[in-house]
């Protein structure tokens, strides 16, 4: 339960530390006196939004810490918190507008310090009240009392899910023509560069025949008269050689220092030879077949062409054909990805229908339960023949299911069932606010839940109606409750009063712990505004009762 809040210069509270106890705790005071701001304070340590101008005028900074002492504290230890001895939740909030978030003394986040403080504090205001009014948060209440979050949260997975597989599949369905033209242009030039069967060094080499092609004429002649003067004409390089080898052996016979001649030119004579069959070779050569040059010349033309295309080179011709052939593969898989999208989103589909119709029917059996407790509650709250129920719509299936969920009401036999939007009366709306929270609270771990004035538009015997609830619902948990009602207000555990007074120029606020004669004499105040005899004596009468 909430121990102890502890606020300093907040708004015009300089210094002001609140205790409160088990079981219902009310706050009274005169209108103006401060009530809310030490709920708004309340709001600040578990991670409300802070504003700079609620620091106090001419301080630095305001600080707001709350104490708990936690009976079963397994939700903060997942969050790694250790509330074995008490927790303090602390803010402190600068003039300039940054704020700082500690608990048991370690600073944490803003985000840390809210999902603490939802574990602990439900806090119901007017604000509550309209948004009680909206099917979202209608549709929530639900959900919380049938423990449906779990399949809610299936249901918003699994529509995300579909929704990112629908547009994946979109994007890849609109571009699928895109990549059907752009398949076959590939598909083209696959082919044209495939059958062309292009091999490294090719074009070299064919320009090089046709060279030797080209001058096929002059190369017979200068091969038939080379051949000649080498071998075959008479005089011809090796006839001579041989007559010198042999002058050079006669020669030799006489002079021996002309052997090194000698062996020279016998040395020349196999080169002369070997000269010769080669040109022999060379000149068997040039019988090449009809229409080879023609052969070549088209080859050329198609290399040249596809250089054009390609790239200048067989070599960044194969390299595009590669690059060609890898943008194809990965063409073909998107559409293969498609196919496993569609596949993939039709399963996905299924799975969200049926996790959507499960959470539907479990929604509608909830339904049934909170309507009829709903119904007994208000009888409680003064509301014999009031009618309540909760529709339910099928529509397309979004984040939250496939319910349109929306509670209706009718306070008076004969009247026609409306929406809770369409409730005019303060009242009315706070009872059936009141009457939500009571059987949330059967379900809700929350272990301080804080009303602020839900009692507006109230009074008479419905007051004592709605008095004997709150005091119900504080048998379970710590109830905080702002009200005007002197009814409610003596029902209480622990009264506290507060109070708005002047010192100097200077207004802060008090808060006084009521008991005996002073919380008499403030429900005394309640019931007439003014304290007087009468008031006082009916005081005394309605606590006498309560007790």
């Amino acid at each position: 339960m909430l121990k102890e809040l502890r606020i300093k210069n907040l708004a015009i509270i300089d210094d002001l530390t609140v205790r409160f106890a088990k079981g219902l705790n009310v706050l009274t005071g005169e209108t103006g006196a401060g009530k809310s701001i030490v709920v708004d304070a309340l709001g600040l340590s578990l991670g409300d939004r802070a504003q700079s101008d609620l620091v106090m005028s001419g301080e630095s900074e305001a600080v707001v810490q709350a104490y708990f002492d936690l009976d079963n504290f397994d939700d903060l230890q997942d969050l790694g918190i250790d509330a074995s001895d008490g927790l303090l939740l602390k803010r402190v909030i600068s003039s300039g507008g940054k704020s700082r978030a500690y608990v048991n003394d370690s600073m944490v986040t803003l985000q840390t310090l809210s999902s603490v403080g939802k574990t602990l504090v439900d806090i119901l205001s007017q604000h509550e009240h309209q948004s009680l009014l909206t099917q979202e948060t209608q549709r929530t209440l639900l959900d919380s009392y049938g423990k449906l979050l779990p399949e809610k949260e299936l249901v918003e997975k699994l529509y995300y899910e579909v929704h990112a597989l629908k547009t994946r599949h979109a994007e890849l369905r609109d571009k699928s023509r895109e990549r059907a033209q752009r398949l076959d242009l590939l598909r083209f030039q696959l082919n044209e560069i495939e059958s062309a069967s292009l091999k490294p060094g090719e074009k070299e080499s064919l320009e090089d025949e046709r060279k030797i092609l080209a001058n096929m004429n002059k190369l017979t002649e200068l091969t038939e008269a080379a051949y000649s003067a080498l071998y075959e004409s008479e005089g011809s390089c090796s006839e001579r050689l041989s007559k010198v080898v042999s002058m050079l052996r006669e020669m030799s016979a006489i002079d021996g220092s002309i052997s090194e001649a000698l062996q020279l030119v016998e040395a020349a004579m196999p080169l002369v030879e070997d000269a010769s069959i080669s040109l022999g070779r060379y000149r068997d050569r040039f019988d090449f077949e009809p229409g080879r040059l023609e052969h070549i010349e088209d080859r050329l033309d198609l290399i040249k062409k596809i250089e054009r295309k390609y790239g200048q080179g067989i070599d960044a011709i194969m390299m595009h054909m590669d690059r060609v052939r890898a943008e194809f593969q990965e063409i073909e898989s998107a559409d293969e990805n498609l196919a496993s999208v569609e596949a993939e989103l039709k399963i996905r589909e299924e799975e969200l229908l049926k996790a959507a119709s499960a959470l539907s029917e479990k929604r509608r059996k909830t339904a049934q339960k909170i309507e009829k407790l709903i119904t007994l509650t208000l009888r409680e709250l003064a509301f014999g023949k009031a009618a309540f129920s909760i529709e339910m719509k099928t529509e397309a299936v979004g984040p939250s299911g496939m319910d349109k969920i929306e509670f209706i009401f009718s306070a008076n036999p004969g009247e026609p069932m409306k929406p809770l939007s369409k409730i005019i009366s303060g009242g009315e709306l706070s009872r059936v606010m009141l009457a939500l929270k009571s059987i949330l609270a059967d379900v809700d771990d929350v272990p301080v839940l804080i009303f602020d004035e839900v009692d507006a538009g109230i009074g008479g015997k419905t007051a004592e109606s709605v008095a004997k609830k709150l005091a119900l619902i504080s048998a379970g948990r710590q109830l905080l409750c702002i009200t005007h009602l002197p009814q409610i207000a003596s029902r209480g555990d622990f009264h506290l009063k507060i109070e708005k007074k002047e010192t100097g120029n200077k207004v802060h606020v008090e808060v006084k712990e009521l008991d005996g004669k002073e919380r008499q004499d403030e429900i005394a105040r309640m019931l007439s505004g003014t304290i007087t005899e009468i008031s006082r004596r009916h005081a005394e009468e309605l606590l006498e009762r309560v007790k």
